[in-house]
């Protein structure tokens, strides 16, 4: 799968790309992803990529100019067009089940803002896919954008040593977080493991991870307000 990061700051993410999965996936040739930093595409002495807001208003906005120019160039780069994702405030709430469409895309183009974000002719002219992380402000899109790389590498085939890592988190069934979980010593300041994931009684453990995982969902209830009560135990 192939990512572009078009942004201000491509900096930001040299660190984040030379680290854990991530960097494994990349060496393994499973994840392409490319910066490409939108000043490039400025014209004039400057390079000037925002001004001021007409009608006034604090801080400054990204210029349609050099966005439109950068998006284009991108897009030809590429074998083919990719789904372009505007990373902002006001987007649709990035989610598990949206995370699963996005991981079906071949390729997306990950477009950061920054500043008092975008001119409106941005969003209205390329049509991007709008999406927020939550309902907070961050600096720009260069978080959110690593936030959605993060998510959606890990349902790529091959990526995780274990197919079931992912199938097994928290929100990959609907509305259900995952169970606890617990490793060694045994006994760690006067708290001791459940004596059931020490049984060699599978079923037992599965049934147990089950009931957990219930009782933490009943705890957080999510948007969609499951009740959970009324699920049926799927081991008998």
């Amino acid at each position: 799968m192939r990512f572009d990061v078009l942004t201000l700051f491509p900096e930001i993410f040299h660190g984040y790309l030379t680290q854990s999965i991530l960097k494994l996936a990349l060496e393994r040739g499973l994840v392409e992803i490319h910066l490409w930093n939108i000043r490039d595409w400025a014209v004039g002495k400057h390079k000037s990529v925002d001004d001021r807001p007409f009608g006034g208003g604090p801080g400054m906005v990204l210029m349609p100019g050099p966005v439109f120019a950068c998006v284009e160039a991108v897009q030809a780069q590429g074998a083919k067009p990719g789904l372009l994702v505007m990373l902002t405030p006001t987007g649709e709430r990035l989610t598990q089940a949206l995370v699963k469409e996005l991981a079906r895309e071949s390729r997306l183009l990950l477009l950061c803002g920054r500043y008092e974000g975008f001119d409106e002719r941005i969003r209205l002219g390329l049509k991007p896919r709008e999406v927020s992380i939550g309902d907070f402000i961050c600096n720009g899109g260069e978080v959110p954008a690593m936030v959605v790389i993060d998510a959606v590498v890990r349902l790529i085939p091959g990526v995780l040593g274990d197919a079931d890592s992912a199938a097994d988190e928290s929100h990959n069934s609907p509305g259900r977080l995952e169970y606890p979980q617990y490793t060694r010593p045994r006994v760690f300041r006067g708290m001791e493991v459940p004596a059931v994931l020490l049984s060699g009684n599978h079923q037992a453990i599965a049934r147990w991870r089950w009931e957990q995982s219930l009782l933490r969902s009943q705890k957080k209830p999510t948007e969609e307000g499951t009740d959970y009560e009324k699920q049926v135990h799927p081991i008998d």
